[in-house]
C-alpha cells in the first residue's frame, strides 16, 4: 500500500464525512435525480480508449471520490477497483459485475465490508481462482488490528470463498502488500524496509510452497519501487518508482523487460501521457486480455476555461473527477510493445 514513501495526499476527514452525510440523505420531494445510464458491452459499455490517457468510467467508477487498484476476472465480466476516505481512515474494495449483459451498480464486496480493516489492491490470477488483497485484519481471531499482509480467497462455485492469510515466507513482520501473479503462480509482491523505503519482491511457487522470496532491481532502479503489476508471463513489470533523474513527476510509473536468462532490462519511464508533474502515479494493471492499461493519476483539470470561482463552483469541483484526488484512467496498452528493447 506504501502509505509513506508515495507521499499520499492528506484528506479532509471533516470535510468529506460531511459530503458523505449530505450524500446519503434522501433527497427532497420535489427535487429530481437523472437516471443513470444502463450499461452494457465490455468494459462497462465504455467507448475504447485510444492512445491518450482518459477517465475510465466517468460517474461510475471515477465519481470524484479517490479511487484506485483495478482487478478483472479472466472473461471481464467482474471488475473490482478501491476507493478510501481520508489518509486511508476507511478503505473498499468494491465490484459491479455483467449480469443478463448488463452492470450492476458499484457496491462494496462483501468481503471488504468491515470499517476497522484496511482492504485495498485487490489481484486476480490469470486462470480466475485466487482472489489476493492487501488486508490489515487480524491474523488469526482475536488478533491485533493494523498489520498489513496479502490475503488470498479461493474461486467456488457461488463466487469467492473466506479469505485466509497468505502466511510466510510471502508475509512476514515487515508490511506487504500490492500482489500480482503470473500464470504458474510466481507471486510479485512489495515489502517496506525499516528506512520507509519499499521493494519489489519474487516468489516461485515449487512443489505446492511458496520459496523464499527474492528482491528485484537494486538502488539503480530509484530511491523506492513499490506497487507493481507483472505480466502473466512474467516478461515485464510495470512498477512505481521513486527518485530517477527521468521522472516526470513525483512517483512515474516505470516498465522493465525480462529477458529469457531472467535479467531485467533499465526500468523506462511511460511518459507524460502517463505520468505528471503535478500528479502521483501508482497502482498499474494490464487487462486480461492486454489491450488496455489501467492506472491511478491524482492530476487536476487545467485552469483554463473554467468558471470563476464561487463556493457553488467549487463544491461541484470537489464532487467530480480530477479534482486532486486519485482517478482511474486508460490507455491503449501498444505502448508495452512499442517499448520493448530490440
Amino acid at each position: 500500500m506504501c502509505r509513506v514513501s508515495t507521499n499520499v495526499p492528506l484528506l479532509s476527514i471533516p470535510l468529506l464525512a460531511v459530503i458523505f452525510f449530505a450524500a446519503c440523505a434522501p433527497p427532497a420531494q420535489n427535487s429530481t435525480e437523472p437516471e443513470k445510464p444502463v450499461l452494457t458491452g465490455e468494459y462497462l459499455g465504455q467507448p475504447p480508449s485510444g492512445t491518450k490517457a482518459t477517465l475510465f468510467a466517468p460517474g461510475t467508477v471515477t465519481t470524484g471520490m479517490p479511487t484506485r487498484d483495478v482487478a478483472m476476472t479472466p472473461d471481464g465480466k467482474e471488475y473490482y477497483y478501491c476507493v478510501f476516505i481520508g489518509n486511508y481512515s476507511y478503505t473498499a474494495i468494491l465490484v459491479t459485475q455483467q449480469v443478463n449483459g448488463r452492470w450492476t451498480e458499484p457496491e462494496v464486496a462483501p468481503f471488504a465490508a468491515h470499517p476497522e480493516y484496511m482492504d485495498l489492491e485487490p489481484a486476480i490470477s490469470p486462470d480466475g481462482k485466487k482472489f489476493y488483497f492487501l488486508s490489515s485484519r487480524p491474523r488469526e481471531e482475536g488478533g491485533e488490528v493494523g498489520h498489513q499482509d496479502i490475503w488470498v480467497m479461493d474461486r467456488r462455485e457461488d463466487g469467492w470463498g473466506e479469505p485466509y492469510n497468505l502466511g510466510a515466507p510471502i508475509n512476514s513482520d515487515a508490511p506487504e502488500f500490492f500482489p500480482s501473479v503470473t500464470r504458474d503462480g510466481t507471486i510479485y509482491f512489495t515489502r517496506a524496509a525499516a528506512d520507509g523505503s519499499n521493494a519489489i519482491y519474487r516468489s516461485h511457487w515449487l512443489d505446492g510452497a511458496y520459496a523464499e522470496p527474492e528482491r528485484l532491481g537494486d538502488e539503480t532502479w530509484g530511491r523506492s519501487q513499490f506497487n507493481g503489476f507483472i505480466a502473466p508471463d512474467e516478461s515485464y513489470l510495470i512498477v512505481a518508482i521513486v527518485g530517477r533523474d527521468d521522472s516526470v513527476g513525483s512517483v512515474d510509473y516505470y516498465i522493465s523487460y525480462r529477458s529469457e536468462d531472467d535479467t531485467w532490462s533499465e526500468p523506462i519511464n511511460l511518459g507524460e501521457e502517463i505520468n505528471t508533474a503535478g500528479g502521483m502515479e501508482f497502482s498499474p494493471y494490464v487487462s486480461p486480455d492486454g489491450k488496455y492499461f489501467f492506472f491511478m493519476s491524482s492530476r487536476t483539470a487545467p485552469a483554463s476555461g473554467m468558471e470563476p470561482l464561487t463556493l457553488r463552483y467549487l463544491k461541484k469541483i470537489h464532487n467530480a473527477p480530477k479534482n486532486g484526488y486519485p482517478d482511474i484512467y486508460w490507455i491503449d496498452a501498444g505502448f508495452i510493445e512499442e517499448l520493448r528493447p530490440e
